[in-house]
């Protein structure tokens, strides 16, 4: 039997109807997801910034400086200091400076809180071994007034040398390994083979860390390095 052709036509029309219905039907269903993937980025954007005590001005801002210069000359660095550092406004930064030291008070206050129960802790398990400081090393210990922190690498003669005058000279010190890729047994092995007091470590006089990439921000290329804590914060004081 033929068909005639407007049956043919109407055949053509139904399937070309059936294919923009199905092209149209894709092409929600992708600016559907689009849509709710843009709200939960501006959502994260949005607790990310509060988190911060930032605007979501001034978070976007942020995420724009992270991607320009200042991304590249200090990668890793926090919100705060990032817009900071890159403010034309005096009162802005005083503003941005008091919310940063209030982030690392609190920052600090946590960890000590938490160092003091590794240490007992460590006394309680290994009370003859020399415990390493696992505190975030996002930045330098704040928690003893007139500390140093000394950077030193193993097979370091210079290193040594500067070892053993602030060990004479009994102050209290931080002292970080460089090139101990984190590694907790490297740090005691150093420890040990250069006569570290076992109960200065213990009364935090001496505490042992990973450098974690600090001496590359506060080390200006020198080894060793001697940073002195006053009133002003961290200072270098000797190479």
């Amino acid at each position: 039997m033929k068909i005639s052709r407007l049956v043919m036509l109407f055949i053509l029309l139904a399937t070309c109807a059936a294919r923009a219905d199905t092209v149209n039907s894709a092409t929600s269903t992708t600016s559907t997801a689009s849509s709710l993937q843009d709200k939960s980025l501006q959502s994260q954007s949005q607790q990310s910034a509060q988190q911060w005590g930032l605007s979501d001005t001034e978070w976007q801002k942020y995420q724009q400086l992270k991607q320009g210069k200042r991304g590249i000359q200090s990668p890793g660095l926090d919100p705060l200091t990032t817009l900071g550092v890159e403010s034309d406004s005096v009162s802005e930064r005083r503003r941005l400076a008091e919310l940063w030291v209030k982030e690392e008070y609190q920052r600090t206050e946590k960890e000590l809180a938490f160092q003091r129960e590794v240490n007992a802790a460590w006394s309680r398990l290994y009370p003859n071994a020399l415990s390493v400081n696992m505190g975030n090393a996002s930045g330098l210990a704040h928690d003893t007034n007139g500390r140093m922190a000394l950077f030193v690498r193993d097979n370091c003669e210079r290193c040594d040398a500067r070892l053993a005058a602030v060990l004479a000279d009994n102050r209290p010190v931080d002292i970080y390994l460089v090139g101990s890729d984190g590694k907790d047994d490297t740090v005691r092995k150093w420890a040990v083979s250069h006569n570290i007091p076992v109960d200065r470590v213990r009364s935090r006089q001496i505490t042992l860390n990973h450098d974690r990439g600090l001496w590359l921000t506060y080390g200006q290329g020198q080894m060793p390095v001697i940073l002195q804590q006053g009133e002003n914060g961290w200072q270098l004081a000797a190479f």
